[in-house]
């Protein structure tokens, strides 16, 4: 066969076009695959955790059953998913994320320097956060009920870095529990950080 008759031969140019395109056809598949469960998951794990939190602040208050509910939700959808929650109740919606109250005399943004605080959140020390981690709260107690969910993905997108095999999805819920009883106030006790 000449060159000049083999350049302009086209027998079996298809196959391996297809032979070429195939795999980048596969792994863009894969991704969009992979995307899809992660967006549903999260989808179901947020509906999830918000039905949870709404029934723990209204009937059960309960963390062992809003975990397992949640764990019920996103179980089909994210095979193998292992969860972990945390829960921190406040007093008031204005209290999330705010330190106990103390003199800042040195004017540093941190509680040092026998500073005198208030413990409010009556933990015998000064808290950057005042919330009570791992309590559900009792009545009128704000809760932020928050879910992490680690899981393997079902289609795993090939030649990716190992540290992407597995995958973490994130949701919170902030409720007020019902006032089925009398809140807790503030504590008064005066300390000094050290």
């Amino acid at each position: 066969m000449t060159g000049r008759r083999l350049a302009t031969d086209s027998a079996g140019a298809t196959i391996v076009e297809f032979a070429i395109v195939l795999p980048l056809f596969m792994i863009l598949l894969m991704g969009i695959m992979d995307i899809g469960q992660m967006v549903y998951g999260k989808s179901v794990l947020t509906g999830a955790v918000h039905r949870a939190a709404r029934a723990s602040a209204n009937e059960t208050r309960s963390i062992a059953l809003a975990d397992a509910s949640v764990l019920n939700a996103v179980s089909p959808i994210l095979p193998g998913v292992k969860i972990e929650s945390k829960r921190t109740s406040y007093f008031d919606f204005a209290d999330i994320g705010r330190p106990e109250k103390w003199n800042d005399a040195n004017g540093n943004s941190r509680c040092d320097n026998n500073e005198v605080y208030t413990d409010e959140n009556r933990s015998g020390k000064w808290d950057e956060d005042i919330g009570k981690a791992g309590d559900e709260g009792s009545a009128n107690d704000v809760v932020v009920y928050s879910v992490t969910a680690r899981f393997d993905p079902v289609f795993k997108v090939p030649f990716m870095p190992a540290r992407w095999t597995t995958r973490s999805l994130t949701a919170t819920a902030v409720v007020k529990n019902q006032p089925f009883g009398n809140q807790t106030g503030y504590g008064s006790t005066a300390g000094s950080c050290p």
